[in-house]
């Protein structure tokens, strides 16, 4: 069974989705790693007895420092595949040129990148937006995409449209998870 590590930093809806339908039976959450010490998603891990590993980011005075202490973690887990899961932090080449990884991002990339993208995606011109997994480099939401999903405006108020974003990234990230496992897809 493959064997995966989840970073995340908040509410975990997404660790929850992949504890839930992945965990167990196509791969092995063998760590949960939050940079954030009252982070939600920490109850998740903890119910689904998979071990919690947090690092609180504000104790570091350099972005680097973080990175180091996050790869040796990794390291000592040895995952397949590392997945940014609503991790939010921006990482240094510390930590992408060591640790093979995917993020999930909610919007159609290279559209958005960075913060508020859902918001940035509902308000421009194009008539759908959606959600898109591509591997960690050291280029903010800038390595190659893996795959993107969907979502129409149309008609829509911002609510719905971030409700229906929330529901396609976790099974957008559950795909992508799969596709990177089981076909040894690898970054060029």
């Amino acid at each position: 069974m493959k064997r995966i590590a989840v970073l995340f930093s908040g509410i975990g809806t997404n660790l929850a989705y992949i504890l839930e339908n992945l965990h167990g039976k196509e791969v092995e959450v063998v760590v949960a790693v939050t940079n954030r010490p009252n982070a939600g998603g920490i109850a998740f891990a903890q119910a689904h007895n998979v071990p919690v590993e947090i690092i609180d980011s504000s104790a570091f005075a350099v972005r680097e420092e973080f990175d180091t202490e996050i790869v040796h973690l990794l390291h000592y887990y040895q995952p397949d595949l590392t997945v940014l899961a609503g991790f939010m932090r921006i990482l240094t080449p510390t930590f992408t040129n060591a640790i093979k990884a995917i993020n999930l991002h909610p919007s159609l990339l290279p559209l958005h990148k960075g913060m508020m993208a859902i918001e940035r995606s509902y308000e421009d011109e194009n008539e759908e937006g959606g959600v898109s997994v591509h591997w960690v480099t050291s280029e903010l939401d800038g390595g190659e995409v893996i795959l993107q999903k969907m979502v129409q405006k149309a008609s829509k108020s911002f609510e719905t449209y971030e409700k229906e974003i929330k529901a396609v990234e976790k099974v957008a990230l559950a795909e992508a998870i799969q596709t990177v496992l089981n076909l040894n897809y690898e970054t060029i």
